[in-house]
């Protein structure tokens, strides 16, 4: 297992509803302190975030989130403003609501509008598996290809579970060679964080990988 490897691919999260400054400070101060890929906060801390932290992390924000059925013009605009504010990668919901329609032209212009918004920024589309079934998971493999997204992940963390190891090799299948994977939601020990990443993942949506590494910091050297 290479420690360091899993924290150069940890999106450090805190998107609790309660969290505040306090909460969101020591998210920056760790990721500082163990060179992870990004941190992950709610869009309300981007600014204030970034001003802290003085381009030293990347800054992930999500948007539509948890639930992704606001309107594509309001996921616009909070894109538009959290780019501003600070952020360079967005994690943004799919309208899941569309999908269950089998709308996926208007999921795929979704996922389009987004990205150009993005430009060279990075996009990250959450299509929340436990919602879906297979077809559907397959369905949005290819419609995230299409759209030219950075990457497919799992889950919010906010839904009925977590990403699993199953869904993580199905993405992988049937993914383009451009999009990369985020599994996120329930990733609670290093030899899960492992398996994910060896299953085909990039990144890893988790609060407590960090959280046991502070506990136990033997296992860093």
């Amino acid at each position: 297992m290479n420690i360091k490897k899993i924290l150069q691919a940890v999106d450090h999260t805190e998107l609790r509803v309660d969290a505040n400054w306090q909460d969101i400070k020591q998210i920056c101060d760790d990721a500082l302190k163990y060179n992870v890929a990004s941190i992950c906060i709610p869009p309300y801390y981007v600014k204030r975030a970034a001003d802290y932290l003085k381009g030293k992390i990347k800054i992930d924000t999500v948007i539509g989130f948890p639930n992704g059925y606001s309107t594509l013009p309001a996921k616009q605009a909070e894109t538009a403003q959290a780019l501003s504010d600070g952020a360079s990668e967005i994690d943004m919901v799919i309208n899941i609501a569309a999908l269950k329609n089998k709308e996926y032209a208007y999921i795929e212009n979704e996922i389009k509008t987004l990205k150009a918004i993005c430009h060279d920024c990075i996009l990250k589309v959450i299509i929340e598996t436990a919602l879906l079934d297979e077809s559907e998971k397959i369905k949005m493999c290819e419609i995230v290809t299409s759209a030219k997204a950075d990457f497919i992940k799992t889950s919010t963390g906010f839904s009925i579970s977590g990403a699993t190891f199953e869904d993580i090799q199905l993405m992988a299948k049937h993914i383009g060679p451009n999009v990369k994977i985020k599994a996120a939601g329930g990733i609670s020990s290093l030899e899960d964080a492992q398996k994910f990443l060896d299953l085909g993942a990039s990144r890893l949506g988790t609060s407590r990988i960090i959280k046991i590494l502070k506990t136990n910091p033997e296992l860093i050297h």
